[in-house]
């Protein structure tokens, strides 16, 4: 009888634990409160003509209303501005006032932009994502060394746009196509590219044709995981030269790969304050030689875990049933 009870208890503990497993692999982000969006109409003073594609204005020499296309690069969409992490802020926040008269001031063309830690440098509010860390990083970068002030923080991070990634969102295949999107938006565009050197763009498919399954890598890997130095900060922004981007297979499929110390390390923090795991994300999205295992092998051995912990069920309860009767 004790033993049966034994079993029963042991049972009803396992079925919890693997209830409590599936409760937190299937966990969803926790909602944020609702956006209150205070300058809705003073930003629309502006949107109204860089948020489309036309704009009209009345031209006194002519005496007439006139439309004139958008420059292309001077287009704010406000969707995206209202999603990214800049959504609260007022135009004139970053740009100058003197933006609402029409025709703009020649001389505003020239007005210098801020810059990252120009507004989170020495906020305790950020410290927590270390942008005095980040700029240090970036300004031993490739990017900073060879292009000095021309290469701003804006050239990857568009301020009407940007959204943290890494940080918020739980999909791993999104914000690796989020950040890889951010480096090809220069080295897949030949205007862009441009804006900094006379040398063309060099085709990225060619260049890493040594790279098995290519493909596989792009869709999986961060373009930094291969071309940046690995450090405390969560998204590495020292981009190292071509020569030093790291090209053997071992030093990301080994136990002690780099992609545990970058691409993966918010996900085994979360994992590890959660429920004490810190191998999930690393076995569901990568491949490390010797800690994955094979799919079928892996259905195959909870089906018979399943049918044992039901053997014992119907067996404690047999027991008990004979015992008693």
């Amino acid at each position: 009888m004790r033993r049966s009870l034994y079993l029963t208890a042991l049972l009803f503990i396992v079925i919890l634990l693997l209830l409590q497993h599936q409760s937190i692999s299937s966990q969803t982000a926790v909602e944020e409160p609702q956006r209150v969006y205070e300058f809705l109409d003073d930003n629309q003073e502006c949107l109204k003509c860089h948020g489309q594609a036309y704009y009209y204005y009345y031209n006194d020499w002519i005496e007439r209303d006139v439309k004139e296309r958008m420059n292309p690069y001077r287009i704010v969409d406000s969707a995206q501005f209202y999603e990214s992490n800049h959504w609260n802020f007022r135009c004139i926040d970053c740009h100058s006032e003197d933006y609402s008269d029409f025709p703009h001031p020649g001389e505003l063309r020239m007005e210098p932009k801020y810059e990252c830690i120009d507004c989170h440098g020495g906020d305790e509010d950020y410290a927590q994502y270390n942008f005095e860390g980040i700029e240090e990083e970036f300004h031993k970068s490739v990017h900073s060394s060879k292009h000095s002030a021309d290469f701003t923080c804006w050239m990857c991070h568009n301020p009407h746009t940007y959204e943290i990634n890494a940080r918020s969102n739980e999909n791993m295949k999104e914000f690796i196509l989020y950040d890889n999107e951010i480096c090809l938006s220069c080295h897949a565009d030949v205007s862009k590219y441009q804006l900094l050197t006379n040398l063309d763009n060099p085709n990225i498919l060619d260049k890493h044709g040594w790279l098995p399954n290519q493909g596989l890598h792009f869709k999986n890997v961060r373009c930094i995981e291969c071309h940046a130095e690995s450090n405390e900060i969560l998204v590495a922004h020292n981009i190292q030269p071509k020569e030093k981007a790291v090209k053997r297979c071992v030093d990301c499929h080994s136990k002690n790969s780099l992609l545990l110390a970058s691409l993966y390390r918010l996900q085994f923090t979360d994992e590890r304050s959660i429920a004490g795991f810190t191998n999930a994300a690393m076995l569901e999205e990568a491949y490390i030689i010797g800690a994955n295992r094979n799919y079928y092998l892996n259905r195959l051995s909870i089906g018979l875990f399943g049918l044992v912990l039901i053997f014992i069920l119907i067996h404690a309860v047999l027991r008990m049933t004979l015992k008693h009767s």
